[in-house]
């Protein structure tokens, strides 16, 4: 019952923040103004992504040179077992020759799913630790977190599009709106411009973060405890603070910690909680 409350609990977060997506973009279309331009911006985002969201998987494979195994191997065998218990369809599963350790998930639906693991979280992790981790991975697919993003993706992009016209709209074509209303409107449209993406990307980390959380607690469920997962996560960011992953920050949201090397403002600007976030909430210390 406490995992349903708490799945439920996340669902609407992260509904909430897809709505404030969603009124974020009007409020942008509306300062902009007239409804061609858009339906337009609209419209070339939608397009992106989907063809992002259609081909993600192989293009991101290729991009890591994942090599596909089959049942004889480990990785494979833990994750049947762990497929089969949660009712969804036998994923493809790669290993990628790096031996920075991460994992993610790809495939637009459960029945074009992949797992993929590093040479590193193979060799660095005792069993019941991989498999929390890809009990985690399964939690991706099962609840189409990657559906989810692409959706936050396609509204902050049409965003971004909107925010350019605005620019340009408040700059080189606001003259008569100006002269009526003393510059106002210009400058509300140049700063909601400029503010507008920024907000945009913050919502859209803040639901990546979110469906982290989500599928730790979904793959502790089905792992059937919360401390293979803690213990591997533990592991994980020490061991890729020492070897980091190069990675593209276009596919950071995928892997189960974030690849990419940290800043100031890492926590802020991270696809990813906080290890010892994630792991507070694994063990019930939140």
């Amino acid at each position: 019952m406490a995992y349903r409350v708490t799945s439920m609990s996340s669902t609407i977060k992260t509904t909430l923040l897809l709505a404030g997506l969603s009124a974020l973009f009007i409020a942008i279309g509306g300062a902009l103004g007239g409804q061609s331009g858009l339906i337009m911006a609209f419209v070339l985002a939608v397009v992106m992504n989907v063809g992002s969201y259609w081909f993600s998987d192989k293009i991101v494979l290729r991009m890591y040179n994942a090599r596909e195994v089959g049942a004889d191997h480990p990785l494979y065998r833990i994750t049947a077992a762990l497929a089969q218990r949660a009712g969804l369809p036998m994923p493809r599963v790669y290993v990628v020759p790096d031996m920075s350790p991460n994992a993610f998930a790809t495939g637009r639906d459960p029945q074009h799913a992949a797992v993929v693991a590093t040479e590193g979280i193979l060799r660095l992790l005792t069993e019941p630790e991989l498999e929390g981790v890809i009990a985690h991975e399964l939690s991706h697919v099962r609840h189409r977190d990657i559906l989810i993003s692409t959706v936050a993706a396609t509204i902050a992009a049409a965003i971004m599009v909107l925010a350019n016209m605005a620019r340009f709209a408040a700059i080189f074509g606001g003259g008569s709106r100006d002269e009526r209303d003393g510059g106002g409107n210009g400058l509300v449209l140049l700063v909601t411009a400029v503010l507008a993406p920024f907000a945009a990307m913050l919502i859209q980390l803040a639901i990546s973060r979110q469906r982290e959380f989500a599928a730790d607690r979904s793959g502790a469920d089905l792992a059937g405890t919360p401390n293979g997962l803690a213990q591997a996560l533990r592991k994980i960011d020490v061991a890729s603070r020492q070897l980091p992953m190069d990675a593209s920050p276009a596919t950071a949201h995928l892997f189960i910690m974030n690849p990419l090397s940290g800043g100031a403002f890492r926590a802020l600007f991270s696809t990813h909680p906080t290890t010892e976030a994630r792991i507070q909430a694994l063990l019930g210390h939140s």
